[in-house]
C-alpha cells in the first residue's frame, strides 16, 4: 500500500499546520507528502510555515496563485458587480496590496527563489492504479474554481486531455471527493483558512492498494484564537478580514 498526504492552502497558518502534521503522524506516517500551493500569504508565519513544510520527508510542492502573486508582483482581480463594490474599491485595493507587501517583507531571498521555481503540476504513476495528477486549481489555470456543487458540464472542459485516473487540487478551501467524466476529483480543503463553514484545519489521506484508492478527508481542531492574537500582535494590515474568515470559515 502507498499512502499520500495531501495538504493545500496553508496560508502561513503555522498552528493549523502543526495540528495537521500531528494528526498525520497519529494516522501513520505517509510515504509521500504533496503540498498544493498557497503556502505562505495571509497568516502571521510565512517564513516559519515554509520552513516547516520544506522539512517534511518525501515532500513535493506546486505553486498556487498567491505564491505567484508574491514572486511576480501580480495581484488578484478586484471583483466589481455593483455600485457598492465600486464604492469599496479603494479600501479593497489598499488592503490587498498591503497584505502582499507585508508577506513579502517577511520572506528571505531563499524563500523567494523556492516559491518562484515551484512547478504548477505534480504527477505520480502507481502500479495497478494508474496516474495521479495534482494542480492547484485546474490544469493550466491557478485561479479557476471547482466547487463541490459545480455542474459537471462546467468541469469537463478542464479535464480534457488530462490522462489521469485521479486529480487532486486545492484553491477552493472546500473538501471534495467526486467523480466527473471518469476522473476522480479530490480536494482536501484548506489547512490554514477553511471556507466551508467548519473552522477546523482540513487535509486528505489517499491510500492506494492495487487498483483501489481510499480517500479520507480529515478535520483537525486547533487554537484559532492563537492566530487571531498573533494577527493583532503584529498589526497585520488585513487582520479584520482574516479574523472573520478564521472564526467563521467563510469569506
Amino acid at each position: 500500500m502507498t499512502r499520500l498526504a495531501i495538504l493545500s492552502d496553508t496560508h502561513g497558518n503555522l498552528p493549523a499546520l502543526e495540528a495537521v502534521l500531528a494528526d498525520i503522524e497519529g494516522q501513520g506516517r505517509p510515504d509521500f507528502y504533496w503540498v498544493l500551493g498557497d503556502l505562505v500569504a495571509f497568516c502571521p508565519w510565512p517564513g516559519e510555515t515554509l520552513a516547516r513544510l520544506r522539512a517534511l520527508p518525501n515532500v513535493s510542492f506546486l505553486q498556487g496563485n498567491t505564491d505567484r502573486y508574491l514572486v511576480t508582483g501580480r495581484r488578484p482581480l478586484a471583483p466589481v458587480r455593483s455600485p457598492e463594490d465600486w464604492a469599496r474599491m479603494p479600501s479593497f485595493l489598499e488592503m490587498r496590496d498591503a497584505l502582499f507587501r507585508w508577506t513579502v517583507g517577511r520572506l528571505a531571498w531563499e524563500d523567494y527563489l523556492f516559491l518562484r521555481d515551484l512547478p504548477t503540476r505534480l504527477e505520480m504513476d502507481l502500479p495497478s492504479y494508474g496516474r495521479v495528477v495534482a494542480v492547484h486549481a485546474v490544469p493550466g489555470d491557478d485561479e479557476a474554481n471547482i466547487f463541490p456543487d459545480t455542474p459537471e458540464e462546467q468541469i469537463l472542459p478542464h479535464l480534457s486531455g488530462l490522462d489521469a485516473r485521479l486529480m487532486v487540487y486545492g484553491h477552493t478551501h472546500r473538501p471534495l471527493d467526486r467523480e466527473v467524466g471518469g476522473v476522480r476529483l479530490v480536494n482536501g480543503g484548506s489547512v490554514g483558512l477553511p471556507l466551508d463553514g467548519d473552522p477546523r484545519a482540513a487535509y486528505a489521506l489517499l491510500d492506494f492498494n492495487g487498483p483501489e484508492c481510499t480517500v479520507t478527508l480529515r478535520r483537525v481542531a486547533y487554537d484559532v484564537e492563537e492566530v487571531v492574537a498573533a494577527l493583532e500582535r503584529v498589526e497585520h494590515p488585513a487582520r479584520l478580514w482574516l479574523i472573520s474568515m478564521l472564526r467563521r470559515a467563510a469569506m
